[in-house]
């Protein structure tokens, strides 16, 4: 399930987002205050703003034998977006978040993280980190990897396949095949896994394509140190690239056009 390989980075990889996520113990003054401060710190990359309100699902209350589900009240999300449009930094009461849809590397993804957070830590000044969170979204299109006609298990590791790794399994009488796992990783990580064949939207509009879906949300929860969140996210992102390198075949790997770091 994991490699150890050397790291590198694709020119053709098939990522439609990923996502990086700090929540935090509830800070009123944002939900409270429009988060001017905030947009000057980060306005030069981050031009475009707009906001909305969410109302999250409700919540469980009472004693046991006497629960009952519990309205919440909506929450302003604060969004910032660059000019571009390929990254978003997210801003609500409980988390700061940054999001990037044309994602090129770890090291690009990590510079363009520095500014939000440090704005985000310097003006609300959060006690700690509740939970810290990476996720990598991948749709797999055989077409754009020149891979029409290769059957997934050629692709995918055997693990992610379930009854598409067998050899007289036709891929077109599954009407629906996935895995799905939860589970606890090295240095206090945990990962909630998807994988499997499904129908995708791109930016809102049905793509008629099949894509092999491979979604890696990963994530630390506790009381992480604002000074160690940083620590905490090197570690998410290297066990993904770990599990992610052994989830492909080298005819994907190679399809994706690796190059050295």
């Amino acid at each position: 399930m994991f490699s150890h390989e050397e790291r590198c980075i694709y020119r053709n990889n098939q990522l439609a987002e990923v996502i990086c996520q700090f929540r935090f113990p509830e800070i009123l003054t944002i939900q409270a205050n429009l988060p001017v401060a905030f947009q000057e710190a980060i306005r030069d990359e981050f031009p475009r703003f707009s906001s909305r309100k969410e109302t999250p699902a409700p919540k469980l209350a009472g004693t046991p034998g006497n629960i009952s589900l519990q309205k919440q009240d909506p929450v302003n999300n604060y969004q910032f977006f660059s000019a571009d449009g390929n990254w978003r930094v997210n801003l609500t009461s409980r988390f700061v978040s940054l999001s990037c849809s044309r994602y090129t590397s770890w090291e690009d993804f990590a510079a363009k993280l520095d500014k939000p957070l440090v704005s985000f830590i310097q003006t609300y000044h959060p006690a700690f980190f509740e939970r810290v969170g990476l996720r990598y979204l991948n749709f797999f299109s055989r077409k754009e990897l020149g891979l029409e006609g290769t059957p997934y298990n050629q692709m995918f590791s055997p693990c992610y396949l379930g009854p598409l790794a067998e050899e007289d399994v036709i891929e077109t009488n599954a009407t629906r095949c996935s895995v799905d796992t939860e589970m606890a990783l090295r240095g206090g990580c945990r990962v909630k896994l998807h994988a499997g064949p499904g129908l995708v939207k791109r930016q809102g509009q049905p793509d008629n394509e099949v894509k092999f879906v491979f979604d890696q949300d990963l994530y630390m929860n506790g009381q992480v140190e604002v000074k160690h969140c940083i620590g905490a996210l090197q570690t998410l992102h290297a066990q993904a690239d770990s599990i992610f390198r052994g989830a492909i075949t080298d005819v994907t790997h190679d399809a994706m056009e690796p190059r050295n770091i």
